[in-house]
């Protein structure tokens, strides 16, 4: 069985919340399906990009699964596939309004399917998994600071305070085609996800992450967007955690 519980929030800066999020509340559903997505783009246009994108591949996937073989292969590609149709959707939308002009969005998927979470992934919010006393981060950030530290021009340490940090190298909806990393990973019992944009991870570090989670995983998203706008709250901050019961 699965729990999870979800918080977003405006955090201190912003006027809107541009970030976006589904879960399955049901635990017992046998689609037990998890999507965040941090908006970007002028005006209201960021929120409007990451409701679309959450709701485009919710609705593909709910509507897709019942027909799809559940092997591994077809499972991810379900998931690649929805992101693929929700960029669509985005684009198309951009292009019959000039005040969503240049809209896009980060997009994570998680579906969960016997022990395993299949996870598409596009932009810098992040996907952790905590197992036994071990956080790792799942998802590589598609930005030009994650690309600098992986051509070793500067460290892992320096990337975390870079003035471009918030810039990225791909995001939903910009282009008409879209590369989403895809993956699959081992669900286990007592595994813990952690969903979240950047507005937690730019403000609270990743040992506070794992702590708050580890100490009362019931609290643990309302604790950290706390600690989040206590920390400066300069972006929205919205955070699922899912358990493996």
């Amino acid at each position: 069985m699965i729990k999870a519980y979800a918080k977003s929030d405006i955090g201190k800066a912003r006027e809107i919340n541009e970030d976006s999020f589904y879960i399955t509340e049901d635990p017992l559903n046998k689609i037990q399906l998890f999507i965040l997505a941090d908006g970007m783009g002028g005006c209201n246009a960021g929120e409007v990009a990451s409701k679309q994108a959450v709701i485009s591949a919710k609705n593909y996937i709910e509507n897709n699964f019942e027909d799809t073989p559940k092997d591994k292969d077809s499972l991810i590609q379900l998931v690649a596939s929805s992101i693929e149709y929700a960029n669509m959707v985005i684009y198309e939308e951009s292009k019959k309004d000039d005040n969503l002009e240049g809209m896009g969005t980060t997009l994570e998927v998680c579906l969960i399917y016997n022990n395993r979470v299949y996870i598409g992934h596009i932009g810098d919010s992040r996907i952790y998994r905590i197992r036994k006393d071990f956080i790792r981060k799942l998802t590589q950030d598609h930005s030009y600071v994650q690309k600098l530290v992986q051509d070793g021009t500067i460290t892992k340490e320096e990337a975390e305070h870079h003035p471009k940090k918030n810039m990225l190298m791909k995001a939903l909806g910009v282009n008409a085609f879209v590369e989403p990393d895809v993956m699959v990973k081992g669900f286990q019992k007592e595994d813990i996800l952690i969903i979240c944009s950047d507005g937690l991870t730019n403000m609270v570090d990743i040992n506070d992450i794992f702590k708050a989670v580890n100490q009362n995983f019931e609290m643990a998203t309302k604790d950290l967007v706390d600690l989040a706008n206590k920390n400066g709250g300069i972006d929205n901050i919205t955070i699922i955690t899912i358990k493996n019961l």
